[in-house]
């Protein structure tokens, strides 16, 4: 019995002799600063399941929001969120950049009007001002929201509102805006003493879109860091859904600065829309929208959904 103990005793210290080994180190740049919508990161982060996989995670955030991709394609970091329409203008481009998975897996883009106001249909926008803040994407999107009611973009004034998106709404500057998010665009108009009516563009012409994917540069998809991430992501992802209470107080702790209405209520509205199995490709969806933007003149190409998107195993 002695001899084993002390056996016991002697493997005990020589184990803990042995160096540990280092986390593999990794660089996520945001596409904007720190918010609900980044909930899975933040939790895999707070709650270790980065750790879990033997990562070590530097989460950025970007001081201009259109150069993550760019900087992963250049190798200046190892993964970018971003969104799908994005990439495949970028693809178009040629920009390096593939697909490795999903952040939300719905659209949160819609355009959104007063509630009292006298746009209660898409076809009451005839003659109406639809303020944007970034045209390109969000131009196509609303011509075939418009389409699907009969009308084009010769009905409507568009007004650059320069991200006031809300603001402009109340103010009384535009009838309707494009590009502002379900999950937060309607949560602060009501804060305002408002109340705001959604139009989906998913239900009104618009192929479904996954709103935030993270992206890689194409020839390094090999990289078994990224596995990894996605195991912690997938996994944090689940934690979230069953406990988002004990979430939310992780992520204010980390975050405190957003402990307030609007980022606890869009913390609520954005839940549903994580993806349970972020590094899982539907290709159809792909297909289809890479169609959707040709057809609106923003690609020349459809070029096949493998030279750009990859699942990771």
């Amino acid at each position: 019995m002695k001899k084993q103990l002390l056996s016991l005793v002697f493997a005990a210290g020589l184990l803990a002799s042995q160096p540990v080994q280092a986390a593999d180190k990794l660089t996520l740049l945001l596409d904007w600063f720190i918010n609900p919508d980044h909930a899975p990161l933040v939790t895999a982060q707070t709650k270790g399941f980065f750790a879990a996989e033997g990562l070590e995670v530097e989460i950025i955030e970007p001081a201009d929001p259109a150069m993550p991709p760019k900087l992963v394609a250049a190798g200046r970091g190892d993964i970018a969120v971003s969104y799908q329409p994005t990439l495949h203008a970028q693809i178009e481009e040629d920009l390096p950049l593939k697909w490795i998975g999903t952040l939300v897996e719905t659209p949160l883009n819609s355009l959104i009007v007063l509630k009292d106001g006298p746009i209660k249909e898409l076809a009451d926008l005839k003659g109406k001002t639809i303020g944007f803040s970034v045209s390109g994407f969000e131009d196509a999107m609303l011509g075939q929201m418009l389409r699907s009611v009969g009308l084009t973009m010769d009905d409507v004034e568009l007004v650059n509102v320069n991200f006031a998106l809300s603001g402009s709404l109340l103010s009384g500057q535009v009838d309707a805006v494009i590009g502002a998010y379900r999950n937060f665009e309607l949560t602060q108009i009501e804060i305002e003493g408002k109340a705001g009516k959604a139009f989906f563009p998913e239900e009104n012409g618009v192929p479904v879109f996954d709103e935030l994917i993270y992206v890689v540069n194409k020839d390094k998809t090999d990289d078994p860091r990224f596995r990894k991430f996605l195991a912690a992501v997938e996994a944090a992802t689940i934690y979230l859904t069953n406990h988002p209470e004990e979430a939310w107080n992780a992520f204010i702790e980390a975050y405190p600065h957003l402990n307030d209405e609007l980022n606890k209520r869009a913390w609520t509205d954005t839940l549903p829309r994580f993806a349970k199995r972020p590094a899982t490709l539907d290709e159809g969806r792909y297909q289809r929208f890479a169609e959707f933007m040709a057809d609106a003149g923003l690609i020349g190409t459809v070029p096949p959904v493998e030279s750009f998107a990859e699942e990771i195993r």
